[in-house]
């Protein structure tokens, strides 16, 4: 009756894996051997893991992830169009994003820029990092709206909390006023503070142009461009039935081309962990 009360009361303090644990261990002669020590260490082991799984199902779906997208689904062997898989890996140890730095993926449409941004920040809610992922378009649209009915300060500050902010499709259209003082303002608030992953068909050296207003676009640029990474991909569109074909369904791509500063060496991710 006393192990049925224990059980109950882990229940009731919310401890149900470890409840569920603690009732494998009584109708187990398995553990019977363990010492104490090692039993109560296995019942806060499958608490802990119980509660890092919940955390990470809940970073996965606040992520708004469209895709199955996983750094590990890259196939390397497949002809490659400007991934350098040394980058790659050095990128996948989120170092950048605890150093609070960003990332440009440049590249026509189909090459899989969407589908790489998604895998980054696949990695990112994995090693304990919030993130959210957003088209260009639905981002200024929301904080159009935003604007109109007096949440934009609110949706601004939810935005600067999240480690990494994956906007898509940026400069698809010229930014219209709103547009770049929106961005602008997106990015002030994350300088220095959280990362930012761009991507884009338009070439870095033509952004000035999309974005428009020479003043406000080498605000933007400074705040974004100079303290990123930048993968620069190549080649024809992976929608390309021939190139589906081959099950080039991710974008595969040989080591070409990445401008920007230096990939960080290999290390672990900052200890910093969001729930």
């Amino acid at each position: 009756m006393l192990a049925h009360a224990t059980a109950d009361k882990m229940t009731a303090m919310h401890l149900t894996a470890m409840a569920e644990a603690f009732q494998r261990q009584l109708g187990s002669p398995q553990f019977t051997d363990l010492s104490f020590e090692d039993r109560v260490g296995m019942l806060i082991d499958s608490e802990w893991t119980a509660r890092e799984q919940r955390k990470l199902r809940r970073r996965l779906r606040t992520a708004n992830l469209r895709r199955q997208a996983s750094l590990e689904d890259i196939d390397w062997q497949s002809p490659r169009r400007g991934l350098d898989r040394a980058v790659v890996q050095s990128l996948a140890t989120c170092a950048w994003i605890a150093e609070h730095r960003n990332l440009i993926l440049i590249g026509p449409t189909g090459i899989g820029k969407s589908w790489l941004a998604e895998a980054f920040a696949e990695r990112a809610c994995r090693s304990g990092y919030a993130a959210y992922c957003v088209r260009a378009p639905r981002l200024f649209r929301e904080l159009h709206v935003a604007r109109g009915d007096g949440s934009y300060l609110r949706v601004l500050a939810r935005l600067a909390k999240i480690d990494l902010v994956a906007i898509d499709d940026l400069g698809l259209a010229p930014l219209t006023s709103p547009e770049r003082h929106d961005l602008l303002e997106v990015l002030e608030d994350r300088t220095e503070r959280a990362s930012t992953l761009i991507t884009s068909q338009v070439p870095l050296k033509a952004w000035h142009e999309v974005i428009g207003e020479p003043t406000l676009a080498d605000a933007i640029c400074d705040r974004l461009v100079h303290n990123a990474y930048v993968i620069d991909l190549q080649g024809p569109s992976l929608r390309d039935p021939a190139i589906r074909e081959r099950g080039a369904t991710a974008p595969r791509s040989e080591a070409g081309p990445t401008e920007g500063p230096e990939p960080p060496p290999p290390k672990p991710p900052g200890s910093r962990k969001r729930a």
